[in-house]
């Protein structure tokens, strides 16, 4: 039963997928490319040029440093490579002979935007800049950045380096999912061990904006002449979560600030959990672990049904349940799925599971596939 039950779940994952909402406010801004998204469900609140490829500067490190910390040994020491440390731009400080881990070269990426630390990761994770590209451009084409590419780890200008800001806003999204990435760039200084003999030293955030407004956690800047001032941030507020990305905007701590500010002041958080079915019922009733005769298995859903919404937003919850459940059941089985809709688009799908387990009623004797059918048959006359 258990491949009957994979196989409806397939099936549901197949033709229920989630599809951020493609309605959404246009903005004005002075940036060339904006857009704003709710973090939880990707949905995207406002924008405009949110598909246009431009260059974006050393927001660029936010996929290196996801990758640096996807990787082992993120505290192994190791001597940098002196070629890949000569680079133009923003350092950490890094210097011939220096022993550095990984660990600090995202702190070195993410806060000072060290070119020096990009690219030393580049060459201790992938053995030269080329073979780390290639990785970048894997990743980017799995997370589905159809207007992404890199030709560099660290963002400086170069022909063929772009990406948008709708691309940005959903690779931060990722980012932020790993825990490690979330507490360094959300840091406006830290203390950092590398040198020959390593040794501490503080390093400075950037981003300007951690300062500025009170709710920001995070992410990067941007700079350079071709893209001009680049930001993408991410700010928390009452539980919600946003995601703001403008590519070549002049006044971009203001802006990130106002959209903020004006999105929280829209948003609020509501539960469904209420809606959600506490049992289904079996097929052939069993027996749960006191011994008791069950003709239901008691249910829960694998994370909170609790979303972000706007004041208009029309809402729609489905459950999807497997038809038939046969015991044995087990604690976590997939038995089902939930999708929540806000304005007819997918922003919260998860599974319905089993919260008990259920043994089979006759345990005397083996129950074929074919008896516990004709139960089933039977019990509907």
């Amino acid at each position: 039963m258990k491949q009957i039950s994979a196989l409806i779940t397939a099936l549901l994952f197949l033709f229920g997928t989630m599809i951020p909402g493609a309605a959404y406010e246009e903005l004005s801004t002075d940036a060339k490319a904006c857009i704003v998204i709710e973090a939880e469900s990707g949905r995207i609140l406002g924008g405009h040029n949110i598909h246009e490829r431009l260059p974006m500067a050393s927001t660029t490190k936010i996929m290196t440093a996801l990758l640096a910390l996807e990787a082992d040994n993120l505290d192994e020491w190791f001597t940098v490579d002196s070629d890949a440390i000569r680079v133009e731009g923003s350092s950490m400080g890094l210097q011939e002979g220096d022993q550095v881990t990984l660990r600090s070269l995202v702190y070195g990426m993410l806060l000072p935007s060290g070119n020096d630390a990009a690219q030393a990761a580049a060459v201790r994770l992938s053995g030269d800049q080329s073979s780390f590209v290639t990785e970048m451009n894997r990743r980017a084409e799995e997370l589905g950045l159809e207007n992404t590419q890199f030709q560099n780890a660290s963002g400086l200008d170069a022909d063929g380096h772009y990406s948008s800001a709708y691309d940005m806003a959903q690779l931060c999204r990722v980012a932020m999912k790993n825990e490690t990435f979330r507490e360094i760039c959300c840091l406006s200084k830290a203390q950092v061990e590398f040198g020959n003999p390593p040794y501490r030293r503080w390093l400075e955030n950037y981003n300007k904006l951690l300062t500025l407004y009170p709710y920001c956690i995070g992410v990067k800047t941007g700079f350079t002449e071709a893209a001009y001032r680049c930001l993408v941030s991410a700010a928390e507020k009452d539980g919600v979560t946003l995601i703001c990305v403008t590519l070549n905007c002049p006044d971009d701590w203001s802006v990130h600030e106002n959209l903020y500010e004006y999105y929280f002041s829209k948003l609020y958080r509501k539960s469904f959990e209420k809606k959600i079915p506490h049992e289904l019922p079996l097929t052939v009733d069993g027996v749960d672990e006191n011994g008791g005769n069950r003709a239901m298995v008691t249910v829960k859903s694998a994370e909170k049904i609790e979303v972000s919404l706007l004041q208009d937003d029309e809402v729609s919850l489905e459950i999807f349940r497997n038809p038939m459940i046969f015991t044995p059941v087990s604690e976590g089985e997939v038995l089902g799925e939930i999708h929540l809709s806000v304005n007819g688009e997918v922003i919260l799908q998860t599974e319905l599971l089993a919260a008990e387990n259920i043994r089979i009623f006759r345990e005397e004797k083996q129950v074929s596939l074919i008896d516990r059918i004709h139960d089933f048959i039977i019990k509907l006359f």
